[in-house]
């Protein structure tokens, strides 16, 4: 194997670097530290994995090879050199090492056998084609209630549907609900997937790392979901294990719709947060005509009480109980000035919505009773 090509270190040092947090996983197989180079006439191919999620970038080359070839090459030691190379690199190839000039500067990186890569994924069946800002629009809707390490496997990724209706994601930690919805992509046939929490978070980024006008190419390869772009496949292998079954916790029968202002809410949030110092105490939220009272009593802190003004409710008065951090985490994604819930009684979450042009959103969370938190009156 000999030859050279040179290529672009701004343009490598980028695709490198989306690759890192792949190759330096630790994986029962040490050859998953390595990233494959597959180098043709005037294209270069990047593949690593670590057995979950795997990253196939492209980028264009100027070479002397006439056919193509392959070698690996450790993924952290290729991306910390390039790094620091400012001026084209031309990659000179041989049996068992690369030589990298760039400017005055050279050295040699040993390679090993292409031969002791883990098979790759193949075949690719798109399904149909997003706007990949909208997608990464909609992951972070939801993608920040996903749990790492719940008990429950099937609560430790992101639920993705879609067919003739809507494209859906829904996210749960037990606690809470997140779930998007869009009538801008369906499917004849209904398809759903639950991806692992690592995929999604490697998938926004690379979504960020696109232009804003970039589409993206969702399929599957065999038993995977891919993410296709213009240089770029992102396989996720899937969660096997079934997520529950939440439909009919969004059911509002018997609901009273109300809203109340979004920053103010958020401000009353955070400022009962202080006074938590660690710990899981609830506070006690009652819906009334005209206001929401507020109050959190942390015997080894102190005391809160606060009114928020109430429009649309015309129930009777609720007094329901909730954790604090978990309203505030989901509401912080809503756009609107004015948040929409619907609330029912004390053992029944409180259920927020948003409708846009493009999306449709729906958090709840589930009420905590004293038992839960063993806090005093």
């Amino acid at each position: 194997m000999s030859g050279q090509f040179t290529v672009n270190p701004k343009e490598l040092l980028s695709l490198l670097s989306a690759m890192q947090p792949i190759c330096n996983k630790r994986t029962t197989l040490d050859v998953t530290e390595t990233i494959l180079f597959h180098v043709a006439p005037r294209e270069l191919t990047l593949k690593a994995t670590d057995l979950e999620v795997s990253l196939q970038s492209t980028m264009p080359i100027e070479s002397d090879l006439d056919g193509t070839t392959s070698f690996l090459i450790s993924g952290r030691r290729i991306f910390e050199v390039v790094k620091e190379l400012d001026e084209p690199i031309t990659l000179h190839l041989h049996d068992t090492s690369l030589k990298l000039v760039s400017g005055s500067v050279e050295l040699v990186l040993n390679i090993k056998d292409a031969q002791q890569f883990p098979p790759f994924p193949e075949r690719i069946e798109n399904l149909m084609e997003l706007d990949g800002q909208f997608l990464l629009t909609l992951l972070n809707k939801v993608a920040f209630l996903i749990p790492s390490n719940n008990a429950n496997p099937a609560l430790n990724g992101l639920l993705f549907e879609v067919g003739p209706q809507h494209l859906a994601m829904v996210a749960t930690d037990g606690h809470c609900l997140a779930r998007i919805t869009t009538a801008k992509y369906t499917l004849e046939e209904e398809k759903n997937w639950l991806m692992p929490k690592r995929a999604i978070v490697e998938l926004k980024k690379i979504l960020e790392s696109g232009d804003d006008s970039q589409a993206v190419f969702l399929g599957t390869c065999g038993n995977q979901v891919v993410f296709s772009g213009k240089n770029f496949n992102f396989f996720t292998k899937l969660i096997s294990e079934k997520f529950p079954t939440y439909q009919a916790v969004l059911d509002r029968e018997g609901f009273m719709p109300a809203r109340l202002s979004k920053d103010a809410f958020l401000r009353t949030l955070k400022r009962t947060s202080c006074l938590l110092a660690g710990q899981f105490v609830s506070t006690n939220f009652t819906f009334d005509k005209g206001a929401v009272h507020v109050n959190l009593h942390n015997k080894d802190v102190g005391r809160l009480e606060e009114s928020l003004t109430l429009e649309e409710y015309d129930g009777d008065a609720i007094e329901s109980r909730f954790y604090s951090p978990y309203l505030l985490n989901g509401l912080q994604v809503f756009p609107d000035q004015q948040v929409a819930f619907h609330i029912k009684n004390n053992i029944k979450p409180i259920i927020f919505d948003t409708k846009t042009e493009e999306y449709d959103m729906t958090y709840l969370v589930m009420p905590v009773s004293l038992s839960q938190t063993g806090q005093e009156q």
